[in-house]
């Protein structure tokens, strides 16, 4: 009789006796014994199949250079604080909910002399996790926008900025309160304050119709174009914080549509060549084609056209609000010195 099979007789007869003495059923009886059974022969086993199988023998490298996972380039920052912030247009208001542009910024500047960004969000009330210290906060809200410095400490902060702005939305009419076709219209923002040089520091240009500019509160000085020669009107404005401030302002002008003809009524001759004058003979518009239309501010004008080697003239008055086509007839030949562009 084998070793393993001298084993398992021994082991039932242990098993029986103390079934006996304890009074264990059947059943929990061949459960505890087959449990056993297995931890008493793995051993015998499994040193079997080492020594039938003869596995080659592990040989493992000499690793002495390795990253500690306690290196410090793998941990995450600790002690970060939580800042919130949040923005009102004045000190009366409501907090902003959407479209401010968050920037944290460390306040020293570095070698290339630019503040580091370390940190950008966009909405309204927004959470920021940094670590104790100084930092400058800007916020900004359109074209409004202000800057602060905040220092973090070792409990979380929570800070409401007031921007102190407001918007403006432009619009304009024709005499009368006739609309302006909103593709011929744009505005644009000035600086309220003149330099000394005169000239004024463009803020926004090119402002749609009815579009709501978002700035700090002020004046500011507006420049409304209807159509690109000379129809401009300007308007200083003040933008309160906290309010939109809406501005209709009122054009003097109307649309012109210059022709060459033979005949009052005639058809449009083609390839000529347009220039018109105002009052002092200044040369304000120049164009090539069968029609040229323009807008122009209501006033006195001048305008010659050049066909086939041949110039001819006439002389118009604009009325604000009326649009009209301006006839030039052959038989009125031009006796104003004038070089115009070529058809």
């Amino acid at each position: 009789m084998g070793n393993s099979e001298g084993k398992v007789m021994e082991f039932r007869q242990v098993c029986h006796e103390i079934a006996i003495r304890t009074g264990l059923s059947s059943m929990m009886l061949k459960r505890t014994a087959f449990l056993s059974l297995v931890l008493i022969l793995l051993p015998t086993h499994f040193i079997w199949a080492q020594e039938t199988l003869k596995l080659p023998k592990l040989v493992l490298p000499n690793i002495k250079n390795y990253a500690p996972t306690s290196s410090a380039a793998t941990r995450a920052p600790t002690g970060l604080r939580e800042l919130t912030l949040a923005a009102k247009l004045s000190e009366d208001g409501d907090l902003i909910v959407n479209g401010i542009v968050w920037r944290i910024f460390k306040p020293d500047a570095s070698d290339d002399g630019k503040l580091p960004m370390i940190a950008t969000a966009n909405g309204g009330t927004t959470r920021f996790a940094l670590l104790p210290g100084s930092y400058l906060v800007h916020a900004g809200f359109g074209r409004a926008g202000i800057t602060k410095r905040i220092s973090v400490g070792t409990d979380a902060r929570e800070e409401v900025l007031i921007l102190d702005a407001g918007g403006l939305k432009l619009n304009a009419v024709l005499s009368g309160g006739v609309r302006i076709p909103s593709d011929k219209l744009r505005f644009s923002i000035y600086a309220g304050d003149e330099p000394e040089n005169g000239e004024r520091p463009l803020i926004i240009p090119d402002v749609k119709p009815d579009d709501v500019v978002r700035l700090n509160a002020g004046t500011y000085h507006v420049v409304s174009n209807y159509g690109s020669v000379n129809a401009t009107i300007r308007a200083d404005l003040l933008v309160e914080a906290g309010k939109l401030t809406e501005a209709n302002v009122e054009h003097k002008a109307a649309e012109q549509t210059l022709k060459l003809v033979r005949e009052a009524g005639g058809e449009a001759m083609a390839d000529t060549a347009w220039s018109v004058l105002n009052p002092s003979g200044e040369v304000i518009k120049e164009s090539v084609g069968a029609f040229a239309s323009m807008v122009l501010a209501e006033g006195d004008y001048v305008v010659i056209a050049k066909n086939k080697e041949k110039l001819y003239q006439r002389e118009f008055t604009v009325t604000a609000g009326r649009n009209q086509d301006v006839e030039v007839l052959i038989s009125q030949p031009a006796n104003t010195p004038l070089s115009l562009p070529e058809p």
